[in-house]
């Protein structure tokens, strides 16, 4: 694939793909957000996924510290939906090779890039969680 690729030439923190990723085993797609400080650098590529279900993930998690919660609306990112919660606790990887062929099946959608400011307070979630390990822990300082 030409290094021109939409994925390839373009994924950065903040970069918000829409597509079912086989780590999440769900039948329906997610939005996922790319949460390295420089996912063009690394070799994996960490996102953590959203979920309009609020209450459940808050309940399901309810012994996790509070900031690996984040909840995002609608208005703070208008590439929602619906308002939604990301679970810091939860993150997936994947590489660029993946992503470029979803992309180039159809499978995944490209969505508007998530502001700094809440890919931060992603990362601090990641960070404050105790079930992420430290290699990953270590693509998010900045």
């Amino acid at each position: 694939m030409p290094t021109s690729h939409p994925i390839k030439s373009d994924v950065d923190a903040g970069s918000v793909y829409y597509y079912n990723d086989p780590g999440l085993q769900a039948i329906y797609p997610h939005y996922c957000v790319v949460v390295n400080v420089s996912p063009l650098e690394d070799k994996t590529i960490i996102l953590v996924h959203a979920s309009h279900r609020i209450s459940k993930v808050k309940e399901r998690r309810k012994h996790c510290p509070e900031e690996t919660l984040v909840e995002i609306s609608a208005i703070q990112y208008t590439g929602f939906n619906k308002d939604s919660i990301i679970d810091c606790n939860e993150y997936l990887e994947t590489d660029i090779e993946m992503l470029a062929s979803k992309l180039d099946q159809g499978e995944l959608e490209i969505k508007p890039l998530m502001g700094l400011r809440l890919v931060r307070q992603l990362r601090k979630g990641l960070i404050a969680s105790n079930q992420v390990p430290q290699r990953i822990k270590d693509l998010l300082t900045e």
